[in-house]
């Protein structure tokens, strides 16, 4: 949100000195986008305009982004390690498409880089990949400490190219405290214990500590996702260089969904997340595994060994289609035949479905 300020007073400052409109910005982003920029655009009243995704590519396609630029963008929010399938978006293409638009048209759209968990991971795992300053026209970069930085939830921070890519009208300063202090933030007074530690994992690990755990963090992913292919039930969405997590998919979801895979597996003490893909991939449901510094090979292979439990058991039970073909579609009203809503149906299903297991798990309790 920060960053995000800062492009959108420095954008305003510029059109009002061209005595320009400055009324309607704009930013453009993927639609895979994290909810904190959603939440920067309807809070400070920036126009949020969102490259859909598509099958089989779950990130912001530069090209379709550099399309949507216009003069009245304050930037371009590239995510390196999206929250949905780990995948680093191409920073450097994104880049220079925007320089060739921007010496066509004459603007300066720069770009902002929301590298959340790929900030501590590129740089270990990846040197040679450009997508920070390296390149001309990113200007700021957040990071979140609390991701694989490795620090409890609280922290995080966002770094400039330059002091002129900050607007110094943005900055306050105070000097009660005994000298001159400027501060650009959203909240007020909070604990400093993040910081602390945050200082002592940047001391005590170094360059070496991190490359060694990101290492061990990618070696895990890899041998979870092995471990699901090896069960023949998924496809693998998430890709090899990204982000440590495996995010898959059910090859066959007309029976059971990856809801329910979800729901059983918190049985087992796991809880992994279920979620559809943003516009335009909607009709996509993944599973997500986020593999951090604590998860290790032996949890990687468990977590393995329990979904495969939970697909056995689910396929013992009733199929959601085989509930729905019990469940009528239509109803009568007066004696007139209605055609039962999408939403009507689906929860008769699910009240079916729901029935079904909790009469099972009567039967098959302990006396």
């Amino acid at each position: 949100m920060l960053a995000g300020l800062a492009f959108k007073r420095k954008w305003r400052n510029k059109m009002k000195a061209l005595g320009r409109p400055y009324h309607n910005p704009n930013i453009v982003t993927g639609a895979n986008v994290q909810v904190c920029w959603e939440k920067f655009a309807r809070y400070f009243e920036v126009e949020l305009k969102e490259v859909k995704l598509r099958d089989g590519y779950y990130v912001m396609d530069p090209e379709k982004a550099v399309e949507m630029v216009d003069e009245n963008t304050i930037c371009v929010a590239a995510i390196l390690g999206s929250t949905l399938n780990g995948e680093f978006e191409d920073v450097k293409r994104l880049n220079d498409l925007l320089i060739e638009k921007n010496k066509q048209t004459g603007w300066d759209t720069p770009i902002h880089v929301d590298a959340a968990s790929g900030g501590f991971i590129a740089p270990f795992l990846y040197p040679e990949l450009e997508w920070d300053f390296r390149l001309p026209l990113v200007k700021s970069i957040n990071v979140s400490g609390h991701k694989y930085g490795l620090v409890y939830a609280g922290i995080g921070w966002v770094i400039w190219r330059s002091k002129e890519d900050l607007p110094d009208e943005l900055i306050f300063h105070i000097n009660y405290l005994g000298a001159d202090q400027p501060t650009f933030t959203l909240n007020f007074s909070k604990g400093s214990s993040q910081v602390i530690a945050q200082y002592y994992q940047l001391i005590r690990l170094g360059y070496e500590g991190y490359k060694n755990i990101m290492e061990n963090c990618q070696e895990n992913a890899i041998l979870l996702k092995e471990g699901l292919e090896k069960t023949g039930r998924f496809n693998i969405v998430s890709k090899d260089n990204g982000v440590p997590l495996v995010a898959f998919s059910l090859k066959d979801n007309s029976c059971h969904n990856e809801f329910e895979v979800s729901d059983m597996l918190r049985r087992f003490g796991w809880i992994v997340p279920a979620y559809t893909m943003p516009p335009d991939a909607q009709h996509v449901t993944v599973l997500r595994v986020v593999v951090r510094e604590d998860f290790s090979r032996t949890l990687a292979e468990r977590l393995v060994v329990d979904i495969q439990k939970v697909l056995h058991e689910l396929d013992t039970l009733p199929a959601r289609i085989s509930a729905k073909l019990s469940v009528s579609d239509e109803k009568a009203e007066n004696g007139v035949v209605v055609k039962k809503s999408d939403l009507e149906v689906q929860r008769e299903i699910t009240a079916v479905w729901k029935k079904f297991v909790m009469d099972r798990k009567k039967t098959n309790g302990v006396c």
